[in-house]
């Protein structure tokens, strides 16, 4: 008699698993280049970091004594505010009837790798966008010598919330205006913001070559879709730019821009200067870099591994930043 499957089902295994296991697709981090690296802030919660603002020079006349101007001065604080983490463990029991564990834990290493990355790019345009911590002011267009920093995109009379070139020329004029060096402007936006440049007929002043190597030879490139150079910026795409959770009036009309509302779900789009230092818009500061640490644990016999992270955001200037609340989906 035949062995056939209808007499041998003790060796048919009804459940095969493939001997690859599928992995997420890695979303990597923006480069350290983007904002200003606070290494003075080893300790404590808070860093007060002082600011000066500008002269005004007057007129003199002979025989007449000048006046004494004081220079106008602040403070800025920067707090470590961001304890991120992750722990998981591995029990005797799987490891001795599991298969592929090892590369289970692997790939969980990795998993959380890039779980932490993304919370740390979303924590950083959050605060570039004002959507979490001290940047601009919500509800205004934020002049900046005469010039606005946040508005609501389409141009002039739209209620679209589309980008369009009025939207790039508008920051070009107000980064201008603002005295930002033109090196160094790039611009972060959604994915839908470039499919709103890849259906433009009309776009000038176009470079398909980033033009700040600086940030490319770090690796930017690698990890976010290069689009265009447009009008002195290097667009550049990221899928964790702040989300509106609530709705901003805008009211930029007076600028050729839109008088519209910023609606919940729209996506505030970022340019900035990160040209050096001093012009970066957004400081940060490291207490603990991603660490990972693992350890037998015997009273429940399997082996522990966690990372644990700490760091914090801030705002240290706003003339050279600049954000644009795009439509989630249309283009």
């Amino acid at each position: 008699m035949s062995q056939l499957t209808s007499n041998s089902s003790a060796f048919i295994e009804a459940e095969q698993y493939s001997q690859f296991i599928l992995d997420n697709l890695q979303t990597f981090a923006l480069p350290d280049g983007l904002w200003r690296d606070v290494t003075d802030f080893g300790s404590g919660t808070t860093l007060n970091i002082k600011t000066i603002g500008t002269v005004t020079i007057q007129d003199g006349a002979e025989d007449t004594p000048l006046d004494f101007n004081a220079i106008d001065n602040n403070t800025l604080t920067l707090s470590i505010t961001d304890y991120k983490a992750d722990a998981w463990r591995v029990s005797d029991e799987l490891r001795e009837d599991g298969a592929q564990v090892e590369a289970l834990m692997s790939m969980r290493a990795v998993e959380s790798t890039r779980a932490l990355a993304v919370n740390h790019e979303t924590r950083f345009l959050a605060v570039a966008g004002s959507e979490s911590g001290t940047g601009q002011t919500n509800a205004d267009i934020n002049l900046v010598n005469g010039q606005p920093h946040r508005w609501v995109a389409g141009g002039a009379s739209a209620t679209t919330r589309v980008m369009t070139m009025d939207d790039i020329i508008a920051a070009k004029l107000s980064m201008d205006k603002a005295g930002v060096p033109a090196n160094g402007r790039i611009m972060i936006v959604d994915p839908v913001v470039e499919a709103t440049f890849n259906s433009l007929s009309n776009l000038t002043n176009v470079s398909n070559n980033p033009h700040f190597e600086g940030i490319i030879t770090e690796g930017f490139s690698k990890e976010h879709k290069f689009v265009k150079n447009i009008f002195g910026f290097d667009i550049w795409t990221s899928n964790f730019l702040p989300v509106k959770t609530a709705t901003e009036a805008l009211n930029a009309s007076s600028y050729n821009l839109a008088n519209d509302t910023a609606e919940i779900g729209d996506v505030m789009n970022i340019a900035m200067c990160v040209a050096d230092d001093n012009c970066k818009p957004v400081m940060h500061a490291w207490r603990r870099q991603p660490r990972t640490e693992g350890w037998r644990d015997p009273n429940n016999r399997g082996d522990n591994f966690q990372v644990t992270s700490r760091f914090g955001l801030g705002v240290q200037r706003t003339d050279t930043l600049i954000a644009i609340a795009t439509h989630p989906t249309n283009y």
